[in-house]
């Protein structure tokens, strides 16, 4: 792969940055929302009790933060390389999210996840492996 066809330092950080920013968004997500306890079905009270502890909850904002920036890095990005391989790059977020899941929410994973996230990172490789455009 000649220069002209790797990924330029400005695409991997906006890369880095979406799978980061995707990471970190979806683990406040999952922080607040087990801060918050089980929304379960119910009368209408219940429902706006739950709701009212959903919006009022500051991991949940900080997640939806960091999920739009994520967003933003990721519009940018595919204005620049092709979608073919900016999806498949991404999903190494998949590896981070488990790592974090672990290390900071203290759950379990499971040999066949590892595995599994294993593939997904052999994938990545791939992908990695081929030029990011291939449309003009």
């Amino acid at each position: 792969m000649d220069a002209s066809n790797r990924l330029s330092a400005r695409d991997a950080l906006l890369l880095a940055l979406t799978v980061v920013l995707g990471a970190v968004g979806d683990l406040l997500l999952s922080s607040g929302m087990k801060a918050v306890g089980s929304v379960e079905p119910g009368p209408p009270a219940v429902l706006a009790r739950s709701f009212v502890r959903v919006v009022t909850n500051a991991e949940i904002w900080l997640g939806i933060a960091s999920l739009l920036l994520m967003f933003v890095c990721s519009l940018v990005l595919l204005s620049k390389v092709d979608y073919s391989y900016a999806q498949p790059a991404s999903a190494i977020g998949y590896a981070l999210v488990a790592l974090l899941g672990y290390l900071v929410l203290g759950e379990a994973v499971t040999a066949s996840r590892w595995a599994g996230i294993g593939c997904i990172c052999l994938g990545v490789v791939l992908v990695g492996r081929t030029p990011p455009r291939t449309t003009v």
